[in-house]
């Protein structure tokens, strides 16, 4: 009889602190690209970066990794490079909480339920059962131009988070991921200690079941009973930031979906539909570290993004469907969300076999 427990989220769209752009902006400047290429599009100023609290929406991060991923796409094993980076200090008070847990299971099944104070876009799930214990590593969900990036990211962090607990190297009993095989291995052997299978249906990696049985080697149970309740704490505050921003969005999202708004909903609209005033809704959107015109841009993205790959609408008809007046402002818009044009995106994706291919105009 095997036991399952899913992780605390079921999206990767959850706020996060900075430490992970930072790591990324750090290893990108080792290899010859400058911090202003990697936060191009992304909002994110060098102040903000070294501000230990300061919390970012995903999304945020997802243009620094589009950027990473851009800027060094002819390293073949980005992501493993870049997940060994993340250490168990990556993580802030989610990672001495960890760190203090008795043994690793409990370190497992706490990093489950508390999983968006990580940084993580895949989304495991644990499977406990006789003789094997197995992570699904859920990655439907990451957008497909840094999905193989993002899950080899994910998944060698998280392996060496689980090294860094033990003290030693995790050994796995078997990897699988979902994407073809790289034309070199050597790093993934490296890393995991045997080699993977790939072409496989699902990304999973599976432990010997004892190994959660194991006592951590900085356990202690004072700590530990004091980082879960940071660790509440934190939770529910982030969660308090994003309850309007969330609402704001919501209200935001076109209701015909990729058919788009004429033309969005103002700040006073979504005010009064909130019941409350714009000066109030303002004062609550600036006290979650955004802004009317961030979600908004947001929405708009997320759309546009969805549009250029999903279907086969030109860029002018996004633009109209996304309530801009000139295809020109919405392009200039675009480049500033994602460091590109609207078309070299669309091909980009086209390349990667991911999109409807547009008639030409």
């Amino acid at each position: 009889m095997s036991t399952v427990q899913e992780a605390g989220i079921r999206d990767w769209d959850f706020p996060r602190g900075v430490a992970s752009v930072a790591l990324m902006v750090g290893f990108a400047r080792e290899h010859g690209v400058p911090m202003a290429r990697m936060l191009q599009g992304s909002g994110l100023t060098e102040k903000q970066l070294a501000d230990p609290d300061a919390q970012i929406d995903a999304h945020t991060e997802l243009a620094v990794i589009r950027n990473l991923v851009r800027e060094l796409h002819t390293r073949p094993s980005l992501g493993l490079e870049v997940g060994r980076r993340y250490r168990i200090s990556t993580f802030g008070i989610f990672g001495f909480a960890c760190v203090s847990s008795p043994t690793l299971g409990e370190a497992i099944s706490f990093a489950l339920r508390y999983l968006e104070l990580s940084f993580t876009f895949c989304i495991p799930a644990a499977r406990w059962q006789p003789g094997e214990f197995v992570a699904r590593i859920h990655d439907e969900r990451v957008p497909a131009d840094v999905r193989r990036f993002l899950v080899e990211r994910d998944v060698t962090a998280m392996h060496q988070v689980l090294s860094d607990l033990l003290g030693h190297p995790v050994d796995l009993l078997r990897a699988d991921f979902d994407f073809p095989a790289p034309s070199n291995l050597d790093l993934y052997t490296e890393i995991y200690g045997l080699q993977p299978h790939f072409d496989q249906p699902h990304t999973t990696f599976t432990l010997d079941p004892a190994m959660l049985d194991q006592p951590l080697p900085q356990a202690n149970e004072h700590t530990w009973a004091m980082c879960l309740a940071q660790c509440r704490d934190l939770v529910s505050r982030r969660r308090a930031r994003t309850g309007i921003a969330a609402e704001v969005r919501g209200r935001l999202v076109p209701r015909g979906g990729l058919d788009g708004f004429a033309v969005p909903p103002g700040i006073d609209s979504v005010a009064r539909d909130l019941n409350m005033s714009t000066r109030t809704l303002r004062r609550h959107l600036d006290a979650a570290g955004t802004s009317y015109r961030q979600l908004l841009d947001e929405v708009r993205r997320a759309l546009a993004e969805e549009m250029l790959t999903a279907t086969p609408l030109s860029v002018s008809d996004v633009a109209i469907r996304l309530g801009y007046a000139e295809a020109s402002t919405f392009i200039h818009a675009f480049k500033r969300w994602t460091g590109t044009t609207p078309s070299v995106y669309r091909r980009t994706a086209v390349a990667g076999g991911g999109v409807v291919s547009p008639p030409v105009r």
